[in-house]
């Protein structure tokens, strides 16, 4: 083969992307973090069109305290996308502790390792 590939990157990229899976199922923030570096940040927008989120500590505890765990909830690793040491990944999860959300996250391979820098989401209103 002489053009490169990404398919062991790729997954790399949906083994770290399913820790954070799996700890929302579980509702336990120690499963997720070692995918998320710890400069990371997570945004969203609220019900009023405000900005809201900062520090990833900010999803950890939410994860902790307000979610219940939820072992069937369907979740799905939608796209992933690499260049060098960037990749970018969409998320999508069904009733995830009765709440159903499209996540966005960008991640930087750091010293070998893949890990989330940024998460951005949008949560869905319940039919």
């Amino acid at each position: 083969m002489t053009k490169p590939t990404y398919v062991q990157e790729y997954q790399a990229i949906t083994e770290v992307l399913n820790k954070y899976i799996e700890g929302c199922k579980q509702a336990k923030s120690s499963i997720m973090k070692p995918a998320f570096s710890e400069l990371a940040t997570m945004f969203s927008v609220d019900g009023d069109g405000k900005l809201e989120g900062g520090a990833i500590p900010i999803l950890f505890d939410g994860i902790d305290k307000g979610f219940r765990p939820s072992p069937d909830a369907p979740a799905a690793i939608v796209r992933v996308e690499v260049v060098g040491t960037a990749a970018s990944a969409r998320i999508d999860a069904n009733d995830m502790s009765g709440i159903s959300f499209t996540d966005f996250f960008h991640l930087l391979k750091v010293d070998g390792n893949w890990k989330v820098v940024s998460k951005i989401f949008h949560t869905h209103v319940a039919p």
